[in-house]
């Protein structure tokens, strides 16, 4: 179950399973888990959304708490707090941490002796500030992480750097938005071995529409590296001789793996519906010859007084899916 899990986070955040600190392209709230996964172009009062990108951190958060929490496969747990502080209503600062749990593990020897049970978690502190361009609809922002890894006897110190662009053109109700996410490097290493961070890079816009309650979102990611697909073993054909054909993935397949869609209805109410799809995990996790949706997500949200209540819910595999609760509290 802990393979599974492993396997599922590096696949959901990160091409490969060769850079450490998977955990920080996990989706940090139920709002960015239901529109694909990820989503860095809304600008309204969420805190959740100062995860993925830093230049929408603005005033309407001012005192806004975000809880978060999954349960993901197994013992599994992750989830994420943030809350934003306001100064002179200019001045924006975040905070913020995210973090995943790997419950109790059974450790063996190389002979299959049982050497006891360890655990393993890892954490990131966030803290994060925007900046808008006087009299225009720029706006820019970064955020730095302190990152802990714990495994076993194992652990690893590392620092990150996330960076942002935000452009809102209100007479078109259109957003751009562009991000660096986790620039960094390791301070300790594990055992003496030094890894990649997860550096994702990704430019996404998302339009409101005039006469109709909807916002639609469309987002490229992973843009540091085209190539994304790889041969699945589970598609390749032998033929009578006995000669293995792997599969071929054709330009468009790779393509469209860089793509997240998704869809809001009725963004600016109190109760909202939320649909994405994920291209590149509905790829990776497609079972041959078998239609089972993966990589669709659906959420909504509704609030009632100074608590908003957020929920996710994100297909998997056959076998398991995910649900992330929030809850948003207006402390003001």
């Amino acid at each position: 179950m802990l393979y599974i899990g492993l396997s599922s986070l590096s696949a959901f955040s990160q091409v490969g399973g060769d850079h450490s600190y998977q955990f920080l392209n996990l989706s940090s709230s139920p709002v960015q888990a239901s529109l694909g996964g990820k989503n860095i172009t809304i600008r309204d009062n969420n805190v959740n959304h100062s995860f993925v990108n830093p230049a929408v951190i603005n005033s309407e958060m001012n005192n806004q708490l975000a809880l978060n929490f999954s349960k993901y496969f197994g013992a599994i747990t992750y989830g994420s707090a943030g809350y934003v502080k306001s100064f002179d209503n200019k001045k924006n600062v975040f905070f913020g941490v995210n973090y995943v749990n790997y419950g109790d593990i059974e450790g063996y020897d190389e002979f299959g002796n049982e050497t006891g049970t360890f655990s393993g978690n890892e954490v990131a502190l966030n803290i994060g500030y925007s900046y808008n361009v006087s009299q225009t609809n720029w706006y820019f922002g970064a955020n730095t992480k302190f990152i802990g890894s714990y495994l076993e006897s194992y652990s690893s110190i590392g620092v990150a750097l996330d960076l942002g662009v935000l452009n809102v053109n209100e007479e078109n109700n259109l957003t751009f938005a562009f991000t660096i996410r986790n620039l960094g490097a390791q301070i300790s290493t594990y055992n003496d071995v030094r890894e990649k961070l997860p550096l994702d890079i990704m430019i996404a816009v998302s339009k409101k529409l005039d006469n109709v309650p909807i916002r639609w979102h469309i987002g490229l990611d992973n843009l540091q590296k085209w190539d994304l697909s790889f041969s699945n073993p589970n598609r390749s054909e032998t033929d009578l001789e006995g000669v293995v054909t792997e599969e071929d993935v054709t330009f468009f397949n790779n393509a469209i793996r860089h793509l997240i869609f998704g869809i809001e209805l009725f963004p600016d109410r109190n109760f909202n519906i939320r649909l994405g799809y994920n291209f590149r995990k509905g790829e990776e996790l497609r079972i041959t010859d078998q239609r089972h949706f993966s990589g669709i997500t659906a959420g909504f949200g509704f609030k009632v007084n100074r608590m908003r209540f957020e929920y996710s819910y994100s297909r998997q595999t056959i076998a398991a899916n995910t649900s992330l609760f929030g809850l948003i509290i207006d402390l003001k």
